[in-house]
């Protein structure tokens, strides 16, 4: 029988490439064994806040023949949403990511092409696609599949591209070539921790969600606890601190995704303007942004919580 699985690898990649994702790895679909006791240590620390979601489908999270029956290979991918330019100084602040359209709904059209291309060219394969929506840990699986190491503020780390890039999985029943896991560069930097406003990044590699300013304006339902009040650096949805201190993120180049680009709105207006939106330019503003998910009330609590007293 004829070994395909280097020939069909590359296949993949290049396709990859060619819908415009940064790069492409590949890993054996099987349990993640180291990440099983690091979940569980997470979870009873109650490091997951109100995400209770989080609490749901341990198994599923840890291996993915649970998740996609007969499945063979993770199919690991990255695309850059770093922005060309950036909010303007005086401005209450957005994560990076959340700049343009949802990447839910970028990636999974991607994902889609991936697989249909997978199928017209290689045959019956069967899969399913993941952009961060299913109980997948999705840098686990990016480091398995040597795209990178997973940094002392958790988040997958590139040696040319830094961190500013999303991640999605193709997981399918096809064995393909493996790739092997790079090593960790970030050595005795601690820039991350140091840098937390409200020590999230209770050690290397281990982030308290409960304490992330991102938790705060995004997952969190109830108040922002009072401690945090002088502590959220003008964040009112997401947080980039930890990347943005990370020296490895001068790699970091502009993206060429038009759907990532911004509406005018939030590269100019100024604090002021963000204090007086009203629920229609919020409308319009985040049309089809993941800032919608915080909804325009989450938006003003933010807002209102963070303005200078």
């Amino acid at each position: 029988m004829i070994d395909n699985r280097s020939k069909y690898s590359q296949l993949i990649k290049a396709e990859a490439q060619r819908l415009g994702f940064m790069s492409c790895g590949i890993s054996k679909a099987e349990f993640l064994e180291q990440e099983a006791p690091r979940l569980e240590r997470w979870l009873k620390n109650n490091m997951h806040g109100e995400m209770t979601y989080m609490e749901n489908h341990f198994d599923k999270r840890l291996d993915p023949t649970i998740l996609v029956p007969g499945a063979k290979s993770v199919v690991s991918l990255l695309l850059n949403y770093y922005p060309e330019e950036q909010q303007r100084e005086d401005s209450y602040k957005i994560s990076k990511y959340a700049y343009g359209t949802d990447y839910h709904f970028v990636i999974k059209d991607k994902l889609k092409e991936l697989l249909n291309y997978i199928k017209e060219k290689i045959g019956e394969v069967d899969g399913r696609a993941f952009v961060d929506s299913a109980p997948v840990l999705d840098k686990a699986w990016a480091a398995k599949s040597g795209l990178g190491w997973i940094g002392k503020h958790s988040n997958l780390l590139t040696k040319q591209v830094g961190s500013f890039y999303f991640i999605a999985e193709l997981i399918i029943d096809l064995d393909l070539e493996y790739d092997t896991t790079v090593t960790d560069h970030c050595g005795s930097c601690t820039a991350c921790i140091d840098a937390c406003p409200t020590q999230a990044i209770v050690d290397a590699h281990v982030v308290d969600g409960s304490k992330c300013i991102s938790y705060f304006t995004i997952e969190l339902k109830n108040e922002i606890p009072s401690y945090a009040q002088d502590k959220m650096d003008e964040w009112m949805f997401g947080c980039d601190i930890c990347q943005d201190v990370c020296p490895w993120n001068r790699f970091s180049k502009p993206h060429n995704q038009p759907l990532f680009n911004p509406n005018q709105a939030i590269l100019d207006y100024s604090k002021n303007e963000w204090e007086e939106l009203t629920q229609e330019l919020f409308s319009d503003i985040f049309k089809k942004s993941p800032v919608k998910r915080t909804k325009y009330a989450g938006l003003m609590r933010n807002i209102k919580f963070i303005k200078p007293h």
